[in-house]
């Protein structure tokens, strides 16, 4: 694949993003999927995406995985798993604009529940049920393998659980590090991932590892209420630009 001056502006921007959302703002990883579909077809995005994202994962694992709440981890992976699977099946079976309808629909009526659950929830503990869980954990799966789209699900799921914010980070990290390395096979089984589209990869690796060295930065200077609002906002803006 061949990008002009212009396109590889974006795809080192979108890199920078990749890595400043790993170990900083988590909701900026979706702008980051969405600048990729905007300079080549949306499934080759995809696969050019995912192993950027693995990237971010592994620095992101090796600042923050002290902090990280394993119970979290281990809920959902089983249930992660198979909405990958699921979505594995379904992505040569939905077009690109229907699965990204489908998955702006599900992100935005996810983030509504969770405002109204934490609004509800003042001052008290939020009761989450059986279903909780393996809901989102199955609709995660899903999304990042259509569209790499997880990030905005599983913040509605750690801000759920009341994280703080480097347990929050923490948690996030490790468990897609571990999901997106289980999406690799997927994907180039799909033809996803290549060996040309992993040279694209190599060349764009210093941008993400840049990226994660400001994210880090800006998460020690950022007030955990501010965090958690930047985060459901970006969410939200992410996923009204995949519906609408």
């Amino acid at each position: 694949m061949n990008f002009s001056g212009w396109e590889w502006v974006l795809a080192v921007v979108a890199a920078l993003l990749i890595g400043i959302s790993k170990t900083g703002i988590g909701g900026l990883g979706m702008l980051s999927v969405v600048i990729f579909a905007q300079i080549m077809p949306a499934r080759q995005a995809t696969g050019l995406v995912l192993p950027l994202l693995c990237f971010g994962d592994l620095v992101a694992a090796l600042y923050y995985r002290q902090h990280a709440k394993w119970r979290h981890i281990w809920r959902l992976l089983p249930w992660t798993a198979a909405g990958v699977v699921i979505g594995y099946y379904t992505l040569g079976r939905v077009t690109d604009r229907e699965a990204q309808r489908m998955i702006g629909g599900i992100v935005l009526s996810l983030i509504a529940l969770h405002v109204v659950r934490r609004r509800g929830a003042a001052g008290h503990e939020t009761e989450h049920g059986m279903w909780f869980a393996p809901t989102i954990g199955v609709l995660a799966g899903f999304t990042t393998l259509i569209a790499n789209a997880a990030g905005p699900l599983m913040a509605i799921y750690l801000l759920a659980m009341r994280l703080p914010k480097m347990d929050y980070v923490g948690t996030g990290a490790v468990f897609f590090l571990v999901m997106n390395l289980f999406k690799v096979p997927f994907m180039v089984s799909l033809d996803l991932i290549t060996v040309d589209s992993f040279k694209m990869n190599l060349l764009l690796a210093l941008p993400v590892f840049t990226g994660a060295l400001v994210g880090r930065k800006i998460l020690m200077k950022i007030d955990q209420k501010v965090f958690e609002n930047v985060v459901l906002v970006l969410g939200a803006l992410a996923g009204a630009k995949l519906l609408f």
